[in-house]
């Protein structure tokens, strides 16, 4: 038997969707490739700044090599840079939710962080530093102050993706392709989802004269989501369902608990469910 939803239950599980959209495969592949070069750009902007304060150490700046400073403090921002611009192009791909606002937080600002972490520790070696040459230590120091700032800038992110804003907008992005609006909110990151949602609610309005109501297998142990993706129904009645515990909603709410999978019985279930003449 379906579960019976009071009405202000089924208009705020409308209205509130955030757990529908999620990476694809393709944009998880493409975000772990962002990452790793990112990884690999924060590691070589750290290990030159361990390099620069290793020769502080060695007294290496103490009358000289003012030019060396500065390629190492440049080398620093460019690398920081290089892998903030990587780190926040994969969050577009696969963004975080804001369920968890540290984890939130930490993994949009990551690049900001790390970039600090690459310039702090130095920048406080060269001030303190009471053998280096007062005028290098000001050359070098301010240098160093600006390019941190510059780098640090660039590492933060002002307006971070997150699932529940992609949700949002890959909802509208169905919303305006079946109504044969023009797409302003299918961004590259939702159009894909959103486009198979739309043809999926039209297959499904076609097959049942015009509803936009499914049903699929309820996810186990009370989840929110499936961790499997789900095959939804025409109507609770056909064979495959019989016994389980079933949901019903529209297809975005089918979508929602990864129920991405519109049955390849059509015909079988418009018979099954009363809808043959919905074929003609």
């Amino acid at each position: 038997m379906a579960d019976e939803k009071p009405e202000t239950e089924t208009t705020e599980a409308k209205a509130d969707v955030t757990k529908a959209w999620q990476a694809t495969q393709d944009q998880k592949a493409q975000a772990k490739k962002l990452r790793t070069f990112a990884a690999g750009s924060f590691v070589v902007a750290i290990g030159t700044e361990i390099a620069a304060v290793v020769l502080l150490l060695k007294n290496k700046f103490d009358e000289g090599n003012l030019a060396l400073l500065i390629g190492l403090l440049v080398a620093i921002a460019v690398f920081a840079i290089i892998g903030s611009v990587m780190w926040k192009k994969a969050n577009r791909h696969d963004p975080a939710s804001k369920e968890d606002g540290f984890k939130f937080f930490v993994q949009n600002q990551l690049g900001a962080i790390l970039t600090i972490l690459a310039f702090l520790p130095l920048l406080a070696m060269i001030f303190l530093d009471k053998d280096m040459d007062p005028k290098n230590k000001k050359i070098a120091g301010g240098v160093g102050v600006a390019l941190a700032m510059v780098a640090t800038l660039v590492g933060v992110d002002f307006d971070p993706p997150s699932t529940e804003q992609y949700t949002e907008d890959m909802n509208a992005c169905a919303a305006q392709i079946k109504a044969n609006e023009p797409t302003t909110a299918c961004s590259p990151a939702v159009a894909a989802q959103a486009q198979e949602i739309a043809e999926d609610s039209a297959k499904v309005a076609a097959a049942t004269g015009g509803q936009d109501v499914v049903y699929w297998i309820a996810p186990k142990d009370g989840k929110e989501k499936s961790d499997s993706k789900l095959v939804f129904h025409l109507c609770e009645n056909v064979s495959v369902l019989r016994g389980k515990n079933v949901n019903k909603g529209s297809v975005t709410e089918a979508y929602a608990q990864n129920a991405v999978r519109l049955t390849k019985q059509l015909k079988m279930e418009q018979r099954q469910c009363g809808f043959a003449e919905a074929e003609e």
